[in-house]
């Protein structure tokens, strides 16, 4: 993938002015000595905990690069609109897993071991807190000002003050905390970083146009409102039976016996939520304070981080993915709102008019994206994850960690083509994945017409009714939606 420099229309930075901006940021963290600490081995491993910078590693070098493939269309296609969902940036733990580091802490620090790891992690300060409980961290805000910046330098014409300053861009988020944050720094990288705007004063932020974002937990916490959903899957203790198998199975028991040994503490004492959450914090440590070296990393290798993000993917694949068809159908709403969107913007196109919502901007988390990827037949492997294929995980799609790290996006990027060879093709749409070209699942092509698009999902646009899907029967199985 070749990075490019871009030329910006009025009211964007000139390519000198990025130049400069990049320069400078390059500068102010040590220049080449920052990119010599490359990404540690556990890096890739950890699932939703993931870093953005794994998924696209020369952001580790500049933040505020802007690369983008040769196949992306070409000029005679003018972008008319960006639809994107976006997942929160980096943020805390959250209380319950605040609660089961302390466990694990308090266990290691109970341990008679001499060796100079479990010494080291004795004297590690627990600085996690639970009024944390999954809040944004300050490098989540940079991760949303860089993606703001980011996309505004990929399509400038669609990111403009006027644009702005007529609230012709649209944003909705969840309402937690770190969503709404997110939210709020993704508008302030956008203003104040890629359209240069002057940072408002205390007493001038009244006066700021669109700065409040629209909160829809209905669209972005779908989940939340599927009764069925949270009856057949969230609330049944059965339906993670393949995350429990593997829990008992032989290669989580290699991880917890060796973590018992090094710790020297009875292996009857932890359990695969204590070594998992020791994992997680190896990823708090290098996500929020960019420390590799931690101990808690010591504490596992490479083959250890193969399993345990195993053992993530499983969670994700049946709370989230394809164990259960409640899991994806529950977005439906989410999705066909994209497409409303996608066809107004066509309609007022095809009248001449200028498009009133040329930007779209849903704020959420990974457990809505995933869904959504699913619904949509992304990412979907030819058999389904279960706790004995753990030897071929490596080479299934579905790995949470390549989908949906901290502030990963999915974006429909709508175009009007002059010279399409027919009317059907003079609309058309590509996907990208976290800012990759992401081919659509039906044609493995990264572009579609918009009709044909519509055609490919027109079971989900016109028979998908959340109301009916998510209505919970007297008699409901979990099983009877599996795979």
């Amino acid at each position: 993938m070749s990075s490019v420099l871009f030329t910006y229309r009025r009211c964007a930075p000139s390519a000198a002015q990025i130049l400069l901006l990049s320069v400078t940021w390059f500068c102010s963290t040590g220049g080449l000595d920052s990119i010599a600490h490359k990404s540690p081995k556990l890096a890739p491993y950890f699932g939703t905990k993931t870093r953005y910078e794994e998924v696209n590693p020369f952001l580790l070098a500049n933040p505020l690069m802007v690369t983008r493939k040769n196949d992306l269309l070409p000029n005679t296609c003018t972008p008319l609109q960006i639809v994107s969902v976006i997942r929160h940036g980096t943020r805390y733990p959250t209380k319950e897993q605040i609660k089961k580091l302390k466990k694990m802490y308090g266990l290691i620090k109970k341990s008679t071991s001499n060796s100079d790891l479990v010494k080291e992690l004795q004297s590690w300060n627990m600085w996690y807190e639970d009024w944390m409980d999954g809040q944004l961290v300050k490098k989540g805000e940079e991760d949303m000002k860089n993606l703001a910046f980011r996309l505004a330098s990929l399509f400038p014409s669609l990111f403009t003050l006027d644009k702005l300053q007529k609230c012709q861009m649209s944003f909705v988020t969840s309402s937690k905390h770190r969503c709404v944050d997110s939210t709020k720094a993704f508008i302030h990288g956008l203003a104040h970083t890629y359209l240069q705007l002057p940072i408002p004063t205390e007493d001038e932020l009244e006066d700021v146009p669109c700065r409040d974002p629209l909160v829809n937990d209905t669209l972005m916490r779908f989940f939340d409102h599927c009764e069925k959903f949270v009856a057949q899957v969230e609330d049944n203790d059965t339906a993670m039976h393949e995350l429990e198998k593997f829990k008992e199975g032989p290669e989580m028991r290699r991880v917890m016996h060796k973590i018992a040994e090094l710790l020297s503490i009875p292996q009857g004492e932890l359990n695969a939520g204590l070594v998992q959450v020791a994992f997680f914090t190896c990823s708090f440590e290098l996500a929020i304070n960019n420390d590799a070296n931690s101990a808690w990393c010591r504490l596992f290798d490479e083959e250890d981080a193969k399993v345990l993000e195993y053992l993530n993917d499983l969670k994700q694949y049946w709370k989230r993915g394809y164990g259960y068809d409640i899991n994806s159908r529950s977005s439906c709403n989410l999705f066909q709102h994209i497409f409303q969107h996608l066809d107004n913007a066509v309609s007022e196109s095809k009248r001449s008019q200028q498009i009133s919502t040329p930007v779209v901007m849903q704020f959420g988390h990974a457990e809505t994206l995933l869904p959504l990827l699913a619904l949509m037949g992304l990412f979907k492997d030819e058999k389904p994850l279960m706790a004995d294929n753990f030897s071929t995980h490596l080479d299934q799609k579905f790995r949470s960690g390549r989908m949906v790290p901290y502030a990963s996006n999915l974006v429909f990027v709508l175009y009007h083509c002059d010279l399409a060879k027919s009317p059907q093709e003079e609309y058309q749409v590509q996907m990208l994945l976290n800012e990759n070209l992401l081919p659509f699942p039906h044609s493995h092509q990264s572009v579609c017409p918009f009709e044909d698009l519509k055609k490919q999902y027109r079971h989900l646009l016109d028979s998908c009714h959340v109301s009916d899907e998510c209505q919970l029967t007297k008699v409901a199985h979990a099983s009877e939606d599996e795979l």
